[in-house]
Parts: structure tokens; C-alpha cells; sequence
């Protein structure tokens, strides 16, 4: 392993192997795709089943798919398009604000236990290393991921995604 991106390869597919859900005993958790797509709807707001596809580069039936099973299970609902076009749109339930909220505090504390002996400017820096190779692997796919100012779930009062 002479190249760093040999070093960088190994890792991350070491990485890709851990989930911070892994040992979540809650009935509830979301599954990977609800907790991509919910984070998603919460910082962009409603979305279509054609904006989801392209957001995610899947096929709409895929996305067809994962949404109607969000919708079983009360995560989102189907609104008519607030800027007035045609197709409906997705949005985020009080339920789904809950349960990724949970999920995300449950990550949080998880790194929390993983890294507590990291200091804050150690765990600074490598949120912006992952954030720089997050970027340019968008920047590569040419589909950006809408970043927060504030990657917290809102409070309870605020409304999801609206």
C-alpha cells in the first residue's frame, strides 16, 4: 500500500462495514433508506417522486417503492406541490420528525461513545476532511446533498420540511 489512496480505500471500505444502528434495539428504527430520504425532505422540504429520484440516482420505481413504504408506516405524507405545479409531493410527518430525530441522537451518542477520548479539535477536523470528500464525491456524481446550517433536527415545535 504505497499510494495513500490504498490507505484511504482500505478505510473506507472498513467504514462502510459499521453502522452506528447496528445494535439499536428500538422497534422503531428507521431503515437506511428512510433515514436517507427523511434527512433529506427535512432540510429541502416536500419533494416529488421524480426530485427524489434524481436526488438519489435511482430509478422512480425504486423510489416509488421506498416512499409508499414510508407512507405505511406514517414517516411522510403526499401534499399538493406548494409552488402550484402538478406533481404531489412528499413531506416529512410529525412521526417522521420523530423517529429520525431519535435515530440521529442515538448516532450522535454512539460517536459521542466512539470518539470520547478525541479532542474537539481532532473530531473539527475530521468533520471537515468528511465533509471535503463528501463534496467532491457530489461534485463528481454532480448531485450535491443540501447541507443545514445546523445539522440538528429542528425543535419539536418547528414544522419538517416546511
Amino acid at each position: 500500500m504505497d499510494k495513500p489512496t490504498h490507505l484511504i480505500e482500505f478505510e473506507t471500505m472498513l467504514l462502510g462495514r459499521h453502522s452506528l444502528n447496528a445494535h439499536l434495539r428500538r422497534p422503531d428504527h428507521l431503515d437506511r433508506s428512510a433515514y436517507l430520504m427523511l434527512s433529506r425532505l427535512w432540510i429541502e422540504g416536500p419533494m416529488s417522486i421524480g426530485e427524489l429520484s434524481e436526488a438519489f440516482g435511482l430509478d422512480t420505481s425504486t423510489v416509488h417503492r421506498q416512499t409508499a413504504a414510508m407512507m405505511k408506516s406514517d414517516l411522510v405524507e403526499r401534499i399538493p406541490d406548494p409552488a402550484g405545479g402538478v406533481a404531489r409531493k412528499f413531506r416529512v410527518t410529525d412521526e417522521g420528525e420523530r423517529r429520525l430525530r431519535a435515530d440521529r441522537e442515538y448516532n450522535v451518542n454512539a460517536l459521542d461513545r466512539v470518539m470520547s477520548d478525541w479532542s474537539e479539535t481532532d473530531m473539527r477536523k475530521f468533520a471537515a476532511y468528511l465533509e471535503r470528500f463528501n463534496t467532491d464525491l457530489e461534485a463528481l456524481e454532480a448531485r450535491p446533498w443540501p447541507r443545514p446550517s445546523h445539522p440538528d433536527p429542528r425543535p419539536a415545535h418547528a414544522e419538517p420540511g416546511r
